[in-house]
């Protein structure tokens, strides 16, 4: 079965636009988990637009499922600008502080409005290797942020990572131009099984959405988990947190 991981990003976001905790990232990370879903991801940056390192230690000190933190692993400390938000730590001890269950590196930077490709793993797999080791050493499961390439997510293996997260964008921007799906999911399936191949993991995230996991989920049986935010914070607005959690659960086959 594939584990729904709820990404509270925007619930961070909403609150952000305000000077106060309004809304809750604990509370509505409890609310999801009450309905059903089986992770809680969070994405901080070093800017803290959204997700603050503070909502990163209280989630991994109140919830009973598993906190997936993901980010940049080379994002340095940074000072907050806000005198009511305190200060980032770096993501790299963040991670060694809270130990979550699963860390999922992103080659992001602050300048990116949101996380928008894969690792080149070519390029900075040799840079990645130590950090690599060193989750690995904290027993904390890595997966690494990859686009659907074959060549790539075999190197994502000879580092020693547990998972790849799949990034979904080309697959959901298929789908809603209904252009080149059965071509594009095709690169996804067999980077599912390439990866399968050489015992990774499948995790996958970024644009998925109710209209589009159906499909993705069944061409790819062996996913794992799959994490969802944006589309799951417009669908809440709509229909509900709980019927959203519900319904997100029933695309990917669980009874609930």
């Amino acid at each position: 079965m594939t584990d729904l991981s709820i990404n509270l990003n925007k619930i961070a976001l909403i609150r952000n636009s305000r000077v106060t905790e309004y809304p809750s990232v604990l509370e509505h990370a409890e609310m999801c988990i009450a309905a059903g879903c089986n992770g809680i991801t969070v994405h901080p940056r070093p800017d803290q637009r959204h997700i603050r390192a503070s909502d990163c230690y209280e989630l991994a000190d109140n919830i009973s499922v598993e906190l997936n933190i993901e980010g940049n692993p080379f994002a340095p400390a940074m000072k907050s600008s806000r005198g009511d938000v305190s200060d980032y730590p770096g993501f790299m001890e963040l991670i060694r502080e809270i130990k979550p269950a699963q860390c999922t590196l992103v080659p992001d930077s602050n300048e990116q409005l949101t996380s928008d490709h894969g690792f080149d793993l070519i390029a900075s797999g040799e840079k990645l290797k130590p950090v690599i080791d060193e989750l690995l050493a904290l027993g904390v499961r890595v997966s690494l942020f990859m686009d659907p390439d074959i060549e790539q997510i075999e190197l994502a293996a000879e580092l020693g990572a547990h998972r790849v997260e799949l990034y979904t964008e080309a697959y959901a921007d298929a789908v809603l131009h209904n252009k080149n799906i059965d071509a594009v999911l095709k690169q996804y399936i067999d980077a599912a099984d390439a990866a399968t191949e050489v015992g990774l993991g499948v995790n996958a995230g970024h644009d998925l959405n109710l209209t589009n996991l159906r499909q993705f989920k069944s061409a790819i049986p062996q996913l794992l988990e799959v994490s969802i935010g944006h589309a799951f914070t417009v669908d809440c607005i709509e229909i509900g947190l709980v019927s959203a959690v519900n319904a997100y659960q029933q695309t990917l086959g669980k009874k609930t």
